[in-house]
């Protein structure tokens, strides 16, 4: 992902969505979309899709006591450190195979809900937070391997 940072806008996006504030409020949104969608709600849906895209930059950077610890925070770096070490976030190898996977089942999450059978859709969206988060925790992983420090140097 190339993004023209001359006037630090790369920078800034991520301090903000490095808040833990940011990742875990993010969590709700697939819930507020998902009712939205299975209450047929197109003002709930609209609110829902502009929260999940402004949401990493509602959030001021985090105070820097203490952050360094949050699994949240921590992911949000070791995510950055991977993009910008030009890994795929989606393909075939480990973790990105995560991502993948998580667009099936959380397609099949939107059948459920449009289909509206409740159970189904709330199992497959279960199913897709797990991926999600298994993917965060497998950066996490790569990115302490790789000697970076939690306070955001980036592997070269």
């Amino acid at each position: 992902m190339e993004w023209n940072d001359r006037d630090g806008s790369w920078d800034t996006f991520w301090a903000r969505h490095s808040n833990p504030k940011s990742g875990y409020t993010r969590l709700l949104a697939g819930p507020l979309l998902l009712v939205a969608l299975y209450r047929r709600s197109w003002r709930l849906f609209a609110v829902a899709v502009a929260y999940t895209v402004l949401n990493p930059i509602l959030f001021s950077p985090p105070d820097e006591d203490g952050v360094e610890d949050d699994w949240m925070h921590r992911g949000v770096l070791a995510e950055r450190a991977w993009v910008e070490a030009g890994r795929p976030v989606f393909g075939r190898s480990y973790p990105a195979i995560l991502n993948v996977a998580n667009v099936a089942v959380f397609g099949y999450t939107l059948y459920a809900v449009l289909a509206r059978n409740p159970i189904r859709a709330t199992a497959a969206y279960a199913v897709s937070v797990a991926l999600k988060l298994w993917f965060i925790e497998a950066l996490i992983r790569w990115h302490s391997s790789t000697g970076a420090v939690e306070s955001g140097e980036r592997d070269p």
